[in-house]
């Protein structure tokens, strides 16, 4: 199997929010994760509005004025995706999501790559039977594994970030790539532009996390 395509992947969500009142409705699409979709930036400062959950609002708005459409954020800071999927159900699919983004490669290096697996799996498929669309997130920039933003691909960050790669390939779902937009920004720039703490973006680099999942949302 390989990855959803970014053209129609969404194709029926972007036809609600293309609709206008009184035929359209609310389109609910959550972000689940740890402190990056939380918002945290030097922490302990939480800067919700330049965090990307927020700037995907914005956008969506911008691209679809006639929508309504909640972004809703169930992160949790230091959290890792097996916290993330034992509340699951309770907290994400309570929202009844038409999209579920998930954002746990950073933290979960602390659990290892068959734990990981094993949590991601267990929300994917939650998520599907709920009949949500499912985009996953590698991971955003830890400057520890700031060789492999110069595309040595080496290290735990980049493991984690192969393996949402191909969970969204075995299950046909979407992957937005932040960890290759990081390294494409730091083949020409200073990677450290991007970051408000070792492991937190600053607003431009939530600006390249929002720039990425809005690809999933095309106009046209």
């Amino acid at each position: 199997m390989s990855m959803a395509e970014q053209s129609s992947y969404l194709g029926s969500i972007t036809k609600i929010l293309k609709t206008h009142w009184p035929e359209n409705r609310t389109v609910n699409i959550v972000c689940h994760g740890h402190s990056v979709p939380a918002g945290y930036f030097a922490t302990p400062m939480v800067d919700s509005l330049n965090a990307y959950p927020h700037l995907l609002h914005v956008g969506l708005k911008h691209r679809f004025p006639y929508a309504v459409v909640n972004v809703i954020v169930t992160a949790i800071g230091g959290e890792n995706s097996e916290q993330g999927a034992a509340r699951f159900e309770r907290e994400v699919l309570g929202h009844r999501p038409d999209v579920i983004m998930i954002d746990y490669g950073l933290n979960d290096r602390r659990i290892g790559l068959e734990t990981a697996h094993t949590a991601w799996t267990r929300m994917i498929r939650l998520g599907l039977a709920a009949g949500a669309a499912m985009i996953l997130l590698t991971p955003t920039p830890d400057m520890t594994q700031a060789p492999s933003y110069a595309g040595a691909d080496k290290g735990l960050l980049a493991e984690h970030a192969a393996q949402i790669r191909r969970l969204a390939a075995e299950n046909a779902i979407g992957l937005s790539d932040s960890f290759a937009a990081f390294q494409a920004y730091a083949a020409t720039g200073d990677l450290t532009d991007t970051l408000s703490w070792s492991n937190h973006p600053n607003r431009t680099g939530h600006e390249l996390v929002a720039k990425e999942l809005l690809r999933w949302f095309p106009a046209g």
